[in-house]
């Protein structure tokens, strides 16, 4: 039986409550309910844009694990450090965990996105095997130069919800975004088509971290002045918090642009709320249709027509509410990803 133990490189804190984080976290604990060992370092630094120190540290980080190490790297940071990973490419056992290739990151301009591409694409090569959180980033890393027989598909798992309440009989309609404010999401192209729905009874709630982008944060704060006390901006919130939310929700609206998976539209529908989402990278397969209504992404008459059908109808939103119900329950669980992902490294090993 192989040694089950293993290290994992995090790109920062661990606890960042983000969906890619969250799989890494989630993951870590329930592999050790199985009884693997997890060694977890975290790299500080700006990633995936590292300065010196911070390329430095991760590589005495890296010379420091003992020979024959399996070690599992997030792709934010694997996709920076081929030359810290060069040297130790033989006698450690390498696993990347790609969430999606940093180069389709919204905003890049088109010099950044290359160097990413090239950097993530040599790191890759290093790796005895990749895994993705979707089929539509495994046909992005086999773009990248990875061999499909070397990537595995790891769909990030879901909790048991409780029992929505029944639904309010009047009031606005309450609408909930979780995401956290970069130009990715696609919240500009939101408050774009709310705009135009003024005349219909609805608030919008926005979950999510204003920090790491204040610039687009303060921009979108502006752009949603004239709609007034109608937008909520609550920021990042911790578990509790923001299960309460969805429990409070009539609407799940996810704008982004591109996602590598979507854990938040699964979480919605683990929920049994009916979303309005995009079909930006995996979306395309991370909605089920009879859970709700997608559009293009970017595209603002599409999304603003499908707000105003799930707003104005009570009948539509209860008809996505049970797809959702029944899509939940063919969600994964944790453990039974988790245990997907230790028969992966155990191939490794």
């Amino acid at each position: 039986m192989p040694v089950r133990a293993c290290h994992i490189l995090i790109p920062g804190d661990w606890n960042t409550p983000t969906g890619g984080y969250t799989y890494d976290r989630r993951l870590v604990l329930a592999l050790r309910e199985l009884g693997w060992s997890v060694d977890v370092h975290e790299l500080h630094g700006t990633w995936p844009h590292p300065g010196a120190p911070d390329l430095a540290a991760a590589s005495a980080c890296i010379a420091a694990l003992p020979d024959g190490a399996l070690v599992v790297a997030d792709g934010l940071a694997f996709g920076c450090l081929a030359d810290a990973v060069r040297p130790h490419a033989g006698r450690l056992r390498w696993v990347a965990l790609v969430h999606h290739p940093l180069h389709l990151e919204t905003g890049l301009s088109a010099n950044d996105s290359a160097q990413l591409r090239a950097s993530e694409s040599q790191a890759l090569q290093f790796a005895r095997q990749v895994v993705v959180v979707s089929h539509s980033t495994a046909a992005e890393v086999v773009a990248l130069g990875v061999r499909p027989d070397d990537i595995a598909v790891v769909e990030p798992g879901t909790d048991p919800s409780l029992p929505r309440p029944s639904p309010r009989p009047d009031g606005p309609v309450q609408l909930l975004c979780v995401a956290t404010l970069t130009p990715r999401k696609g919240h500009a192209v939101l408050l774009q088509a709310l705009e135009g729905l003024v005349h219909l009874p609805w608030v919008l709630h926005l979950v999510g971290s204003a920090e790491r982008d204040p610039g687009t944060a303060a921009r979108l704060q502006a752009q949603a002045q004239p709609l007034g006390e109608r937008v909520v901006w609550h920021g990042e919130l911790p578990g509790a918090a923001l299960h309460a939310h969805y429990g409070a929700a009539d609407v799940f609206v996810l704008p982004s642009l591109y996602e590598g998976y979507g854990m938040v539209v699964a979480e919605a529908i683990a929920n049994g709320l009916p979303v309005v989402c995009t079909d930006g990278g995996a979306l395309a397969h991370t909605l089920p249709s009879a859970a709700g209504l997608q559009v293009p992404a970017g595209d603002v008459p599409s999304l603003q027509a499908a707000l105003a059908r799930v707003i104005a109808e009570p009948a539509l939103r209860e008809h996505l509410a049970a797809g959702a119900r029944a899509a939940a329950g063919q969600l994964p669980t944790w453990p039974q990803q988790a245990a997907l992902f230790a028969a992966v490294l155990e191939g490794v090993v």
